[in-house]
């Protein structure tokens, strides 16, 4: 096949495409005049998709016809040849098309069908022109297309970061098919920039830009990652506030009627499953609300097919909201369908799709643990880290995730490593990642000032982490540790945890201090296996989704807002995602205590 020939059969994929949503709206225009039989029937025949005998009647029509009946009727016609993929034809039925007899939207229908004819031969720039209508001018019907004309435009002239941009504000107006190729689109046209355009580009807009997740994905799968906008929000839910009766509310609280849990009760995350379940059901028990919902638990299965006819069985049932599932594979799934029931998933998906409007996600996310890192340290003054993880999925996001964050901060990362698996002696690795740091703390004796600017962030579980820090004393290196919560066992066993003594970490709120309104963890962890050990982290969340339901609205409406949790201090940003602020940690004689001032309240900027 020749290349004109792929490229003319490329075309007409695109018409078609695009005709499926963004083209049919034409036919529920104003300005469609059914005043006559051969009209009507010429209308029947496009609705039936015999479109080359309407084109053929259009234009019988238009040869009868005079003034602005023979040019809507050649616009007609011109529309049905688009529609079937025959863009030549489309041209030659414009072609006689005096403008100033259209009326109504039939010029800007026109300036589509002329622009999508210039992008054919090449034109971007006539085509850019044709559809230079300011966005208030165009009508709802039409928006659509007049958004992926300008998005191909784009393209065809090279400026892919625009195209790619226009092409993520369609997004949530497309279903079906047409957004999975849309989509493709999106990263096909970020996937042909390279990292330091990307992540310039992002720099440069603001933080609820429908293109930034799209662009944190195509970054994501090249092992790459963008800076965050840590929330910082002002203002606590559930203030009492009185009503026209001057009978005190809750500010922002509306609780749902029936709740639906989507969680995998058997396989191997079952156990995960449980921890969550309880902490949901906790909750709910200790709501003394008038307006508790009901709950049902639905089995999510092993798989993205079995979650997704969980969910629509639970809507069958009558719920109103669903919380889960839990999977990211399941998530990704979800967030792709038609959602008539809003979501709390608790997930983050792996494909990157943000969550549909009015529902969101929650996740317990280390790269958000390494970026709160990141931010701690350079609030205390050390522009100057050592970088050390372990070799697993979740360690590596957290060590991005720190990276991108410190710099963006303006820190410097001195050195880096990986901790292997099954080894004991971490000499090598040390002196990878720390050389800069031992070399000088080693020195004091000499009357060297050991560095008050440098510090370590490490990224494992406490198996690692107990190994680690005292090689790290033996190599002279006495900066400050900061971690992930990870590396907390979230068990009592000082004589284990002394190893950790000094190292400082993020975690959830509830596993050191009572929260108001949930249940008081030490009596909790005496009747339900669940909460003990690195359980009570994911028992502390499942309480937060029962406590985000009647807030979520609220706090997706006011992103300067924030929910105390069990899990930490949650806000919500425009996309939907859910945003935990930690508690900081300290080991002391094996004993994980709260840094001094790290349960007080959001700070105000």
């Amino acid at each position: 096949m020749s290349f004109s020939a792929r490229l003319s059969n490329t075309w007409k994929v695109l018409i078609l495409l695009g005709s499926v949503s963004l083209g049919a709206c034409v036919t529920d225009s104003s300005t469609v005049r059914t005043d006559n039989l051969p009209a009507q029937h010429a209308e029947q025949l496009v609705r039936d998709g015999d479109l080359d005998a309407a084109a053929r009647e259009f234009l019988a029509l238009a040869t009868d016809s005079s003034g602005g009946s023979s040019a809507h009727y050649r616009l007609r016609a011109a529309e049905a040849l688009r529609e079937n993929g025959d863009l030549d034809g489309a041209a030659r039925a414009i072609g006689d098309i005096r403008r100033i007899r259209l009326s109504g939207d039939e010029p800007l229908r026109l300036d589509l069908i002329d622009a999508e004819i210039s992008l054919k031969n090449g034109d971007a720039e006539r085509a850019s022109a044709l559809l230079a209508t300011p966005d208030s001018s165009i009508p709802e019907p039409l928006r659509l297309r007049y958004g992926e004309l300008r998005a191909r435009a784009a393209s065809v002239r090279g400026d892919r970061f625009a195209a790619a941009r226009m092409r993520a504000a369609l997004d949530g107006e497309l279903g079906g098919h047409d957004r999975d190729i849309n989509r493709e689109q999106i990263i096909e046209m970020l996937g042909a920039l390279d990292d330091a355009t990307l992540k310039g580009r992002a720099g440069s807009l603001r933080p609820d830009d429908a293109l930034l997740p799209w662009i944190e994905q195509t970054l994501k799968l090249r092992g790459q990652t963008l800076p965050r906008e840590v929330p910082r929000p002002q203002r606590p839910v559930g203030t009492l506030i009185p009503n026209a009766d001057n009978d005190l509310l809750r500010e922002g609280y509306h609780a749902p009627r029936q709740v639906a849990l989507i969680l995998p009760l058997s396989g191997s995350v079952a156990g995960v499953s449980q921890s969550i379940l309880d902490g949901f059901f906790a909750a709910h028990f200790s709501d003394d609300s008038s307006e508790r919902p009901q709950l049902r638990t639905y089995d999510a299965g092993k798989s993205p097919e079995d979650a997704l006819a969980a969910y629509k069985e639970a809507v069958a049932d009558g719920a109103d909201f669903v919380v889960g599932p839990l999977l990211r594979e399941a998530v990704g799934t979800l967030f792709r369908q038609p959602l008539p029931v809003r979501v709390l998933a608790l997930n983050h998906p792996d494909t990157g799709e943000v969550p549909p409007p009015g529902s969101a996600e929650f996740a317990l996310m280390p790269d958000a643990e390494g970026v709160q890192a990141a931010e701690r340290m350079i609030s205390l003054g050390i522009t100057r880290a050592a970088l050390i993880a372990a070799q697993t999925d979740w360690a590596e996001r957290a060590a991005l995730a720190f990276r991108a964050q410190y710099e963006s901060l303006g820190g410097t990362i001195i050195g880096e490593s990986r901790l292997p698996d099954n080894a004991f002696n971490y000499k090598s690795e040390i002196l990878q990642a720390a050389t800069a740091i031992a070399d000088i703390s080693a020195s004091e004796g000499s009357g060297r000032i050991a560095p008050t600017d440098a510090g370590l962030f490490i990224s494992m579980r406490p198996q690692q982490a107990r190994l680690l820090v005292p090689q790290l004393k033996l190599a002279g290196i006495n900066a400050p540790v900061f971690a992930t919560s990870h590396v907390n066992a979230s068990e009592m066993n000082a004589s284990l945890d002394r190893d950790l003594n000094g190292v400082e970490f993020c975690d959830a709120t509830w596993l050191f201090s009572p929260v108001p309104g949930r249940p008081e963890r030490n009596a909790i962890t005496r009747e339900l296996a669940s909460a003990n050990g690195v359980g009570g982290r994911l028992f502390a969340f499942g309480m937060d989704a029962y406590a985000l339901l009647p807030y979520m609205d609220w706090l997706l409406a006011h992103p300067e807002t924030y929910l105390d949790g069990a899990s930490g201090q949650l806000a919500a940003d425009s996309f939907g995602r859910i945003h935990r602020v930690l508690t900081w940690a300290r080991f002391v004689d094996g004993v994980a205590q709260p840094v001094q001032g790290a349960l007080d309240p959001l700070p105000v900027e």
